[in-house]
Formats: C-alpha cells, structure tokens, sequence
C-alpha cells in the first residue's frame, strides 16, 4: 500500500463496527477521521490508535443534521488535505411491531440509518468530485435484502440505503467508487436500544450466533484496498452458522 494511506472518514464510530473499523484502517495504515456523538469515547479510541503507531482524529457528530456533517467533512480536509473515503456507518435499531405505533422511532430509524446516509454523501460528493475520486461505503444490514417480523422500519432503511448506494453508483461514472458492506448478526450496541419487551427478547435468541465486529472491518478494509479500476459494490457478511 502506498504511504501514508487514504483518508478515511467513519460515522458511527465510537463502537461496533465503527470502532473496529477505525482499529483496522489506522492499522494498515490509513489516515482515519472519526465521528459520533459520544465524543468522548472517540477521544480515548483516538488516544489507542496513536499509541499503537496509527493516525486518528476526531469530530463529534450528529449524522441527523446536515450541516454538522459538512463540518465534519471539512474538518477532516482541514486536518489531513483531502477526503478519499466516507464510510457512513451510523445507524439505529430500534425494533417493534408496526401495531406498537412507536412512531418516535420510527422516525428516528429514518433520519440516522437513511437521511444521515444522504448526508454523508452530500457532504463528500462535492469534495470528491473536487479532487477527481473518492469512495462511498455504507453499512447496511442483511435486512437490505429480507424483511422479518419487528423490522420493517428497520428493513425498510437498509432496503433504502442499499438503493441509494446503487444509484450512486451508477451515477458516479466511474470517478468513485461504491459499496454497501451488509452484516448478518453482529456484535454491537445496536440491540441495547430495543424498547419492546417481545422484540428485545427475540433479538437476544437471534444475536445467540453473532460475528465479531472486526469481521465487517475486515470487509470494509477489503473494500478499500482495491485498485482504483476495481469497484466492489456490494459485500454480505454472515455467520457461518446461521440460517439468517
């Protein structure tokens, strides 16, 4: 890999997948820029990083408001000259059955898992565009692909980021590269928000068999290694032993 690596954006970074993310880029040696609202647990992730020999920065961010990211994004031009990658990785899942009319979360799951996508690329396209290249990565979920009983909400955000992620790429003319990195069961604070007694229950017998984070970071690190002429548009990732 040629030094001194990408510069890489991560939203949602300070856990799951995020966190492992930013540990395997800063690792192979890319510049990472980080971003969530628990800004405090970028600052000591950061602090890990820089002791084992990689480069990390950090803004906190809220991915639900516009014009945050289009700071976050500057400030990571401002802090390492340019922009190669975005991962937009932020996301909520607070699963229900439609008939608990938990509308709040409802709308909650839309404006993290699908507007702050959108603003992850409205915020980078204009700078990659700029600078002649780039690439978008969103995490979506194997629910971009099925729909199951408390997730339709949830299932409806991937199913609409991993159409998003698509037009992108067919619009990107070649210039950026795409992909959408979809886990099956992870591990992640994703179900500790889970409101519904009957579907948090479910979910804890579903996450019975869940893979490690850093396996998505893995995927993710594949992803940005390519060479510039070979796009890999879309990765699932599921443990071996599940049916899911």
């Amino acid at each position: 890999m040629q030094e001194p690596g990408k510069v890489v954006l991560i939203t949602g970074a300070s856990s799951g997948i995020g966190a492992a993310t930013a540990r395997r880029l800063a690792a192979d040696g890319h510049r990472v820029f980080l971003g969530a609202r628990r800004d405090e647990r970028l600052e000591t992730l950061c602090g890990e990083i820089g002791s084992a020999g990689g480069t990390a920065a950090f803004r906190r961010l809220d991915v639900t408001s516009a014009a945050d990211l289009r700071a976050f994004v500057e400030a990571a031009r401002t802090t390492y000259g340019r922009v190669d990658v975005v991962v937009n990785n932020a996301g909520v899942m607070p699963l229900s059955p439609l008939a608990a009319l938990k509308t709040d979360e409802w709308d909650r799951m839309i404006d993290v898992n699908v507007r702050g996508v959108l603003h992850g690329i409205a915020a980078g396209l204009p700078v990659m565009r700029a600078q002649g290249g780039g690439h978008f990565i969103t995490v979506a979920s194997v629910g971009a692909y099925e729909v199951s009983p408390t997730a339709a909400v949830y299932c409806a955000t991937k199913f609409a980021v991993r159409a998003i992620s698509e037009g992108l790429r067919q619009e990107s003319g070649g210039d950026i590269r795409v992909s959408l990195v979809s886990p099956g069961v992870t591990e992640s604070e994703l179900a500790d928000h889970i409101t519904d007694p009957a579907a948090r229950d479910a979910m804890t017998r579903y996450r019975a068999v869940a893979l490690p984070a850093s396996a998505i970071a893995d995927a993710i690190a594949f992803a940005v290694a390519q060479p510039p002429e070979v796009d890999v548009n879309e990765i699932v990732v599921r443990p071996a032993r599940s049916a899911q």
